[in-house]
């Protein structure tokens, strides 16, 4: 009989086979690598917590979960992440997976998913969970590249470049700094004090303190980030993390997390010219950024971004404290970037 349990250290294995079964033999590789990683999150246990369902000593459906501390409406609550339950081939359409969204329902304060699958979501649907939110997505393009569509013909992205070359060279011209911008091996104090002033500016936040940043962003084994903060004097008034990286039809930079004051538009002007900066050295075609709180959107704007269709849905559903049904109108004052859930890991 099929049991659902929490994890435990003698379910590695049937864990790392799950994976390989469910999603392949790069994603149990993948796994394994991020192993130890994951069990140093600061706000989680010594395992990687799951949700598994046994059934004997074997393994057949599990969901995997990321704890994080989550600021709502200034109190401080555990959540976690979620991805989509895994369940092996022969046992699916028997209800697992629906019994394991519920077991993760249950089992924390808040709920977290980002970029889950249309059949994920459907089952969150019919336990009558709040709709599903877009990650808003922000583009700014930086050579005229950067406007090739990857299934258009070559003469017609040829084309499209052409015509758009004067826009890109607008929007992408150089700006001064103003202020100091400094690239750092790791988040000290400084960054804890940030969190310290700006957490009871966003209605709903992961806790980003410098252990988090330093965990999420400066240890990872398997991706390289680059942080830079933004200086006033001996205090950081807000950071910006980023990297590069190769996708079809031309080179991207990626900012992954974004913080400053939202009334700030000089603070987030300058780390946005920050990455300018930084994107070109680089040779980027283009930078992105995903982000739900609507001044950072207004400041990327300013900046040169556009908005285009954004194919990550956010979902978000908070168990304590009790929330009104309007929390969940509007992203406009919560903090959700990239680096927030598991999408660029």
């Amino acid at each position: 009989m099929a049991e659902i349990e929490r994890y435990t250290p003698d379910d590695r294995r049937g864990i790392e086979q799950i994976h390989r079964r469910t999603l392949g033999n790069e994603a149990a590789d993948r796994l394994r690598l991020r192993w130890d990683w994951v069990r140093r999150n600061p706000a989680g246990g010594v395992e990687p917590p799951y949700w598994v369902v046994r059934e004997g000593p074997t393994v057949i459906a599990a969901i995997a979960l990321l704890p994080v501390r989550v600021i709502v409406g200034g109190v401080e609550v555990a959540g976690t992440w979620s991805t989509d339950p895994l369940v092996v081939a022969e046992r699916q359409r028997q209800g697992l997976g629906g019994s394991l969204l519920r077991a993760w329902d249950r089992g924390t304060g808040v709920a977290l998913g980002a970029g889950l699958s249309p059949a994920t979501r459907a089952r969150l649907d019919e336990m009558r969970w709040p709709k599903a939110q877009p990650l808003s997505c922000l583009v700014k393009p930086i050579s005229r590249r950067a406007l090739r569509i990857p299934t258009w013909p070559v003469a017609i992205n040829r084309l499209v470049s052409a015509l758009a070359l004067p826009v890109v060279r607008l929007v992408s011209r150089a700006q001064p700094l103003r202020e100091e911008v400094e690239v750092v091996r790791r988040f000290d104090q400084r960054s804890d004090r940030l969190w310290d002033r700006m957490a009871g500016r966003f209605a709903i936040a992961v806790k980003r303190d410098a252990r988090y940043l330093n965990w999420k962003y400066i240890e990872p084994p398997h991706v390289r980030y680059t942080a830079a903060l933004l200086r006033r004097g001996e205090e950081v008034d807000g950071y910006v993390v980023y990297r590069h990286l190769r996708e079809p039809q031309g080179r991207v930079t990626q900012i992954v997390d974004l913080l400053a004051d939202p009334r700030d538009e000089r603070g987030l002007k300058t780390l946005a010219r920050w990455v300018d900066r930084e994107a070109r050295t680089a040779d980027s075609d283009k930078i992105r950024c995903y982000t739900t709180h609507a001044a950072f959107r207004r400041v990327l704007r300013r900046s040169g971004y556009f908005m285009v269709k954004s194919g990550i849905d956010l979902t978000v559903k908070v168990n304590a404290p009790e929330t009104p049904r309007a929390f969940y109108q509007s992203t406009d004052d919560w903090l959700f970037t990239l680096g927030d859930g598991e999408l660029d890991h």
